[in-house]
């Protein structure tokens, strides 16, 4: 599902099959999920040529990368800049989630001290 969301994000979505075979083409240890290696396996693959210029990996391994010689070197710093951006506004909504997810679990916790402390009384008063 990351893979699947990322590749909609750098603009080339795939299929789940077209996943399952970018996965599969780097899956070392076959256990259909990428490790960190594995990923980073991506790149060495198209660095060396060994990537079919039409596989899902390829234009992950593209989108990813820069030309300095090509772009110039205020063209990459614009290109890293705005990788940079979006990988904060990425944080952000993280630090959003994690926030709500704080949030509820106090909530919760409120109001189980809530209920023991009813409890309590309750058990008071019943005696």
């Amino acid at each position: 599902m990351e893979l699947k969301l990322m590749m909609e994000k750098l603009g080339a979505p795939q299929t789940h099959l077209g996943l399952k075979s970018m996965i599969k083409e780097v899956d070392e240890d076959f256990d259909g999920k990428l490790s960190f290696r594995e990923f980073l396996l991506i790149f060495h693959k198209a660095a060396a040529g060994e990537l079919q210029e039409d596989s899902g990996l390829m234009a992950l391994a593209k989108l990813s990368e820069i030309d300095v010689a090509l772009e110039g070197v205020k063209g990459a710093k614009d290109f890293f800049e705005a990788k940079v951006q979006a990988l904060n506004s990425a944080s952000k909504f993280e630090a959003e989630i994690k926030a709500e997810q704080d949030e509820r679990k106090q909530a919760e916790e409120k109001r189980r001290l809530r209920q023991a402390a009813f409890r309590e009384l309750k058990a008071a008063f019943s005696t």
